[in-house]
């Protein structure tokens, strides 16, 4: 499969599971198969809950704020990001997290409002930053391992103070880097423990490279044998959302029956199958992610010109970065 199509998936992929989860945010599990028991039945991205059918949250928006700014200033340039998120926190989207509010508008500079939120209220490791990693994951892919992981670290950095979140975002970032590398099968991504028929094999080795303080917690929730179940706190953590979104990966054979999968663990359902679908799309292609769910999708730019981004945009979106 072409790289371009896996860059694809990871970026529309996260789209699609962020705007089906959305409806279901907070439901219990088992919401999502309750109202549509049929896989491959149609019909699913109906909205509610606020949301229109095929509406994109705060995770893709945001995503998109990230991936603009990669590519028109060239750069990983995080004033720059920061100055976006503002803009659009200022615009009153429909929905914000509460602690990527307070750092976007308590007035601090961006290098200081996330490390002074964390300061002050000891608790900083949300999914935020997890939530809006596809584009910068693809954009960096070709940089390498340690180029990765690093970038994710400091986009995290711009939002959330603990150092869980950037470390669970690196794991993401290093994975889609892994799908993204010719199927995983270049020499380099072979030597990392990647299979291309198991993507989720180079996980022990990915592990070494997380900080010796959060790595035996991440190493518990992206276990084989760990189950969503066994999460000591609500998935709306950065460490049991990403273990939710492998759990997903890891138990099912297709695009379709991960989203979800990760939609029916209920909780924060927007988030987890966000990153499902950004993992998913990466491992099986964009032509895996049913029509039926790319056509209504859309993702509005609150405080950004009123934009709406749709399926073209996110592709053409995808492509450049990728490039």
């Amino acid at each position: 499969m072409e790289r371009v199509q896996r860059a694809a998936g990871a970026v529309v992929g996260s789209a699609v599971g962020d705007a089906l989860g959305g409806p279901f945010e907070f439901r219990l599990g088992g919401a999502f198969s309750e109202a549509y028991p049929v896989p491959g039945g149609g019909g699913e991205m109906a909205g509610g809950g606020g949301w229109d059918p095929g509406e994109a949250t705060d995770d893709t928006q945001m995503a998109v704020l990230v991936g603009e700014s990669l590519l028109e200033r060239g750069e990983l340039d995080l004033p720059d990001i920061f100055g976006r998120f503002q803009r659009w926190a200022a615009a009153e989207p429909k929905d914000i997290g509460l602690q990527t509010e307070d750092v976007l508008t308590n007035g601090s500079p961006w290098d200081l409002a996330a490390a002074l939120h964390f300061q002050i209220n000891s608790y900083a490791a949300g999914n935020g930053s997890l939530m809006r990693a596809s584009t910068s994951a693809v954009r960096f892919a070709r940089a390498g391992r340690t180029a990765t992981m690093d970038a994710a670290r400091r986009i995290a950095a711009l939002t959330h103070g603990d150092r869980a979140a950037w470390e669970g975002t690196a794991v993401f970032h290093e994975l889609i880097r892994l799908m993204l590398e010719d199927g995983g099968e270049t020499e380099e991504a072979l030597a990392t423990g990647y299979d291309p028929d198991d993507p989720l094999a180079a996980l022990p080795e990915i592990l070494t490279h997380v900080h010796p303080d959060h790595r035996a917690r991440y190493a518990t929730v992206l276990a084989p044998d760990w189950h969503p179940d066994r999460a000591t706190e609500f998935n709306g953590a950065v460490w049991p959302c990403l273990g939710s979104a492998v759990w997903a990966l890891r138990t099912t054979t297709g695009f379709e029956e991960a989203v979800r999968a990760a939609i029916d663990l209920g909780g924060d359902t927007d988030t987890v199958a966000a990153v499902t679908g950004g993992l998913a799309g990466a491992r099986y292609g964009l032509d895996a992610i049913p029509a039926r769910w790319t056509a209504p999708l859309h993702v509005p730019l609150p405080g950004h010109g009123g934009r709406v981004l749709r399926l073209a945009d996110l592709l053409d979106l995808a492509h450049r970065l990728a490039a």
